[in-house]
C-alpha cells in the first residue's frame, strides 16, 4: 500500500472545477488535478430525486494531506455538501508514487 490518495470530488461544473484544481495544486495540497467534464448525476437530495450536470474533479495526494485538501476544497466549493471521497492507491509505478509525493512537499521557498 502507498501513502498516495486519488480524492474524487464532484463540482457544480467546469470553472467550478478549474477553479478548486488549481488553487489545491498551487498551494501543494494535490500534484496533480484531472477534470472530466460532462458527467451526469442522478442522486437523492432532501427527499427528492434530482438529476444535473457536474464535473469530476480526480486530485492526486499524500494520505497525510487529505484532511487539509478537503477542507480546502469545502472553502472553495458552492455546494453545502461536496461529495469528496479518498481511494488509497495500493499500487502504482515507484516514479509516478515519488513525484506525487515531492510535487506535494512544501517549496524550499515556502
Amino acid at each position: 500500500m502507498t501513502s498516495c490518495l486519488m480524492v474524487y470530488v464532484t463540482t457544480r461544473d467546469l470553472a467550478e472545477a478549474e477553479r478548486i484544481g488549481r488553487a489545491v495544486v498551487e498551494e501543494r495540497l494535490a500534484a496533480c488535478v484531472n477534470i472530466l467534464p460532462g458527467m451526469r448525476s442522478i442522486y437523492r437530495w432532501q427527499g427528492k430525486i434530482e438529476a444535473g450536470d457536474e464535473c469530476v474533479l480526480i486530485a492526486k495526494t499524500r494520505a497525510a494531506l487529505f484532511d487539509a485538501l478537503a477542507a480546502r476544497v469545502r472553502v472553495l466549493h458552492s455546494y453545502s455538501c461536496p461529495c469528496i471521497v479518498a481511494l488509497p492507491l495500493a499500487a502504482g509505478v515507484p516514479d509516478y508514487l515519488d513525484w506525487i509525493r515531492q510535487a506535494t512537499e512544501a517549496s524550499p521557498s515556502s
